[in-house]
């Protein structure tokens, strides 16, 4: 028996491979498959089953492709329905995979389908539990995520309390617990870093699992701080249950390399956004003017799902043409898939035909620091709720990148604004999308919160909780 976990760091998501004589069965995959078939051949192995915990929310899975090119079937749990072929288990059933064995425990709560994978070994010991978003490292899953259900968060809580308690707890300790996420992961809101753990160790720390909890109690702590999901989850669900284009299809039509003309052309004709994923520094020093800055070396897919609204919206790529392929890859895994080309030649030919590029201003947390001292600024802080509360300048406003969609009307275009979040990513971000709504005074503070701090700012000019 062999089992590996195959962890993408940009969605804290974790999919698995599991082999037993020949045989393989693959939990929740990406979008982009072809890894899991190569890996069988290598292994002299044939994917069997492919086993889905839920109908994901915050990534498109790779289930329907990967049955296309294998001829693997497809396992939800009970109450599942989709537009294509599957089998869905019922609770307690049991798959043979070589020498052992997986069985469906169903345990709506974060959905109604939401299933449980326990691995039986060869000898017939439980292993391993492959929770999906029931179960995670120090949290369970937000129970607000049901697609067209008439059930409240409230019942959702309530059933997942039941499925932890009858399901999950009483199962041995020693049994292994590989979760769909870990830390960042907006599924969940207090993950664990750590990707494996144990059960038992969960049954001690994790908040969830107190073993003389209520069920009032826990509807209470697992609701409570739960932030508004993102826009795209809901979309990102109904395309795993309704089914979606082919990836290699959306890969080839999105690596197509376009000369400045015929991108521009596109632009005007198609609408299309443009979309820079070169590191921030690039950005800053020249863009395309109303291009929108989303680095590939960030939480790149995550941001893209939160910030650009219309799923279907057409896009353009600023990319070094060696990282094309990645970027559209990862577009595709939260279902933005209508990407039209990229700029060949990049920023550098844009500007070589005499067509206009911008800029941003930045500025060092030390020159931040020395204008403050000699007038009032105003401040955007874009960071998260919780970053925000746990300590921020005192005269600055919270303008949180989650949400800036909706906070436009918030500030006013004439006045000049010093951008930053926590390291210097999502503060051009940030200004990126204010410059293509029509706010150009705007400066970008490098290093973010975390260089601020470092400057000589008198200390009351933080607040915390305690002195807030």
């Amino acid at each position: 028996m062999k089992i590996e976990q195959l962890y993408t760091g940009c969605l804290a998501q974790g999919a698995y491979y599991i082999e037993s004589e020949g045989e393989v069965a693959i939990i929740d995959p990406l979008r982009e498959t072809q890894q899991y078939i190569n890996k069988a051949i290598t292994e002299n192995a044939t994917i069997k089953y492919i086993f889905e915990t839920h109908f994901h929310a915050d990534f498109v899975s790779g289930h329907v492709d990967l049955a296309r090119k294998t001829g693997a079937k497809i396992i939800f749990g009970p109450s599942a329905e989709t537009n294509y072929n599957i089998h869905s288990a019922k609770d307690n059933e049991e798959f043979k995979l070589g020498k052992v064995t997986i069985k469906t425990l169903h345990t709506p709560g974060h959905t109604l389908e939401s299933t449980t994978y326990l691995l039986i070994d060869e000898n017939g010991k439980d292993h391993a539990i492959f929770s999906g978003d029931t179960l995670f490292l120090g949290d369970v899953g937000r129970p607000d995520l049901a697609i067209k259900s008439d059930l409240t968060k409230e019942d959702l809580a309530k059933m997942l309390y039941d499925s932890l308690r009858d399901k999950i707890m009483p199962l041995a300790d020693d049994v292994i617990v590989y979760p769909a996420h870990g830390a960042g992961s907006a599924c969940g809101k207090n993950l664990s870093k750590e990707t494996i753990g144990i059960l038992g160790e969960q049954k001690k720390t994790n908040y969830a699992l107190r073993a003389n909890m209520t069920k009032d109690e826990f509807v209470k702590e697992v609701l409570d701080g739960i932030a508004p999901p993102p826009q795209y989850f809901a979309k990102n669900a109904m395309m795993n249950k309704m089914g979606y284009d082919n990836f290699d299809n959306i890969l080839s039509k999105g690596n197509n390399a376009l000369n400045p003309e015929e991108f521009e052309t596109l632009v005007y004709h198609e609408s299309a956004l443009i979309l820079d994923v070169r590191p921030q520094s690039d950005f800053i020093k020249g863009h395309i003017p109303n291009s929108i800055f989303i680095g590939l070396n960030g939480q790149f897919a995550p941001w893209v799902g939160a910030l650009i609204t219309d799923i279907k919206q057409p896009i353009l790529l600023v990319v070094p043409e060696e990282k094309a392929e990645e970027a559209l890859t990862r577009l595709s895994r939260v279902g933005y898939d209508n990407t039209l080309g990229f700029l060949e030649g990049g920023i550098e030919a844009w500007e070589n035909s005499d067509r206009d590029i911008d800029t941003l201003e930045s500025i060092t947390a030390e020159e931040f620091a020395q204008r403050s001292k000699t007038k009032s600024l105003d401040i955007l802080d874009v960071r998260k709720d919780g970053e925000w509360q746990a300590m921020h300048l005192e005269n600055a406003q919270h303008f949180a990148l989650d949400f800036i969609n909706n906070q436009m009307n918030e500030i006013n275009r004439d006045n000049t604004y010093y951008i930053h979040c926590a390291g210097g990513y999502r503060s051009v971000i940030a200004a990126s999308i204010l410059k293509a709504r029509g706010f150009h005074n705007l400066v970008d503070i490098a290093g973010g919160f975390g260089a601020i701090k470092k400057t000589d700012l008198a200390t009351t000019d933080f607040v915390c909780p305690s002195t807030h």
